[in-house]
């Protein structure tokens, strides 16, 4: 130590004493003190402490030597090796600085260097050492841990009895929750609860453990290690069957997690109370809607009744206005009556204020023109004007009367000239008989008229339509009207009075003429076939039809029958229409008319051979004796027309 002196703040000087300054040396440690000072600190055996050694002493818990003697090296499958390392309390809650210290203080205490050291014997091939060694590389590492966790043999896989689901059940079904939460895969399991939880907590417990992942695995159980096979394909069958056992029992693990939340779920007394509470605020809906239709009921009901009761009401003032009125009409008609006798009275009196006898007719006339013409307050002011005036009042008043029927003629008049009008349809125009009825027409009338025969709806205004269809150009169309005249026309016998006829006639014999010239020139042409689907379709559609064909007028000598002939032919004749108008049908003007028995045989063919049937035409015309195929399919194909065109007319008019 030094002295010095040191000054304070208030200007004193104190003497103080200073330490020496002290320089750093390495010195060896030897010497019988040193060695016997290091006794001390030296571990059973000769080991020298540190000191994380010191803090190994309160890890774990002291394992009875016993226990670890009994241990058998061979059989470390079936021990537990918590309890070999002083863990047998904290099981899975150890850490693994818990596991490598208690690894650590198991090795100090009995390592077999160790207890050579104090004299114990020691057998290196069958030492219980082995078995610490074996438990710390299990636990010491994360994937055989946890296989040796999935089994640890403390865990309680049973399920709780009815007893004690009786007797407690909140706290044992706690119990076991817990317990098996540790194999969730999920973190934050979810408690089980008490009884006053409330639901959404309730049913977010259940949907965990109704969907529960386990991470438990039973690999540490496998029967074989696959790295004793002595080839690869021995490996692999102890692979397929250490896959096969884990699978089972991994099935078994999950069947009991479900039972286990099943009992719990059929036990629990808050579900029962939530499902109380459902049914009751389903009931309690349910009951809400009941009153609320019954109200709406009610309500429409009295609505109903109130409305009935309005209707009523109206009805009865309806019914007692239109009684006035007519009460009111009655009395006017009295009045009128009485008016109307007065005037006939006067002017009776007066002698119908004639001069001679047609002015006396005429005025009698004229009274009831006036009477029928004038109103109640006319006739009144009448009645009155004629005390004072007489004549001129009267012969005003007929010229009064004479001006309204002229108005109303002329109101009527315009009327039915604006309908006639609108009805007429747009683009029509004005024309000349001679124009309206041409050759072309003229035929198509006959047509017409035996294309729909006495009997049909509305027939001249079909015939119309029709002809107003086919006519070349369609400049000039015709009318109902106009048909039923020239069809008139056409049935006068006496030639002097209708040329028309005479031109008809030699223009359909010149036309028959032309036609028969160019089907002999175009005779090798085939027309187009339909198919026999189609051609069997359309015949069945004309089943109806073709029996009222034959009996059509026919063809005679190649000759169109006369227009006249046509116009007059009586219902029955005129069923149905022609075969043909120009000639071509039977491929010609040689061609003959077909009879009702060859018309029978073909719808028979028709049906007797199917559209499937291979070469169908050619067996349908063998039915029928002096038919070809060509005959058979023109005559169908002519009766499909007809029908269309029939169809046609008919929609039109429609």
């Amino acid at each position: 130590m030094t002295s010095g002196t040191v000054t304070t703040a208030g200007g004193a000087t104190v003497e103080v004493q200073l330490p020496l300054k002290v320089a750093r040396r390495r010195i060896e440690r030897v010497g019988f003190a040193y060695f016997a000072q290091r006794r001390q600190f030296l571990a059973p055996g000769g080991v020298e402490r540190s000191d994380s050694d010191e803090k190994l002493e309160g890890v774990g818990e002291e394992v009875d030597v016993s226990y670890l003697k009994s241990l058998d090296p061979k059989e470390w499958k079936d021990q537990d090796h918590y309890a070999i390392l002083g863990l047998g309390k904290l099981r899975y809650e150890a850490s693994e600085d818990d596991i490598r210290r208690a690894y650590r203080r198991m090795v100090l205490l009995h390592h077999p260097d160790k207890r050579k050291a104090k004299g114990e014997e020691v057998i290196q091939d069958d030492d219980y050492f082995t078995c610490i060694t074996k438990a710390y590389e299990i636990l010491g590492t994360s994937k055989p841990r946890r296989s040796f966790d999935s089994v640890d043999p403390e865990f309680d896989d049973s399920l709780p009895s009815q007893n004690d689901i009786d007797s407690d059940y909140f706290g044992v079904f706690n119990k076991f929750f817990k317990l098996n939460g540790r194999w969730s895969e999920k973190p934050h399991v979810p408690a089980f609860g008490q009884v006053d939880a409330k639901r959404d907590e309730v049913e977010r417990f259940y949907n965990f453990w109704y969907d529960f992942k386990s991470w438990r695995e039973f690999s540490y159980l496998d029967e074989e290690d696959k790295e004793k096979g002595q080839d690869r394909d021995e490996r692999r069958w102890i692979e397929k069957e250490n896959r096969a056992a884990r699978i089972k029992r991994k099935k078994e693990e999950m069947s009991r997690i479900r039972a286990l939340v099943d009992l719990a779920y059929n036990n629990d007394k808050r579900i029962q109370r939530f499902k109380q509470e459902e049914k009751d605020r389903k009931a309690a809906a349910k009951r809400a809607k009941m009153d609320a239709a019954q109200a709406q009921k009610a309500e429409a009901d009295r609505a109903v009744r109130e409305a009935a009761l309005a209707k009523e009401k109206a009805e009865k003032a309806e019914q007692k206005r239109i009684e006035q009125i007519r009460i009111e009409r009655e009395q006017q008609k009295k009045l009128l009556k009485k008016e109307r006798k007065t005037l006939r009275d006067k002017v009776k009196d007066c002698k119908y204020y004639a001069k001679n006898d047609k002015d006396q007719l005429k005025h009698m006339e004229g009274t009831e023109k006036i009477c029928e013409t004038f109103n109640l307050t006319e006739l009144q002011a009448l009645n009155k004007a004629m005390e004072t005036k007489g004549r001129e009042s009267f012969v005003a008043a007929l010229q009064t009367a004479d001006q309204k029927i002229a108005a109303e003629l002329e109101e009527i008049n315009q009327t039915q000239a604006k309908k006639l009008a609108s009805a007429a349809p747009k683009g029509v125009k004005e024309v000349k008989k001679g124009e309206l009825w041409s050759n072309e027409n003229v035929q198509l009338l006959i047509k017409a008229v035996n294309l729909f025969p006495a009997g049909t709806a509305q027939r001249w205004d079909v015939i119309a339509t029709f002809i107003n269809q086919h006519s070349p150009g369609n400049t000039v169309l015709v009318n109902a009207r106009d048909v039923l005249n020239k069809a008139k026309a056409l049935q006068n016998t006496d030639h002097s009075k209708s040329s028309l006829k005479t031109q008809a006639n030699d223009a359909a014999f010149a036309s028959f003429e032309k036609s028969k010239k160019d089907v002999q020139t175009c005779n090798d042409i085939t027309l187009g076939e339909e198919t026999p689907a189609q051609a069997s379709k359309e015949n069945v559609k004309q089943n109806g039809v073709d029996h009222k064909v034959n009996n059509q007028p026919a063809k005679q000598n190649g000759t169109t029958p006369t227009p006249a002939a046509a116009a007059a032919t009586p219902p029955a004749a005129t069923a149905a229409p022609a075969p043909a108008t120009n000639g071509t049908s039977g491929g010609g003007g040689a061609s003959k008319t077909w009879t009702k028995e060859e018309q029978a045989l073909l719808e028979q063919a028709i049906k007797t051979y199917p559209t499937t049937t291979p070469d169908r035409w050619d067996r349908i015309a063998s039915c029928i004796p002096n038919r070809s195929k060509k005959d058979c399919l023109r005559r169908v194909k002519e009766l499909v027309e007809l029908v269309n065109s029939k169809k046609e007319a008919q929609a039109a008019v429609k």
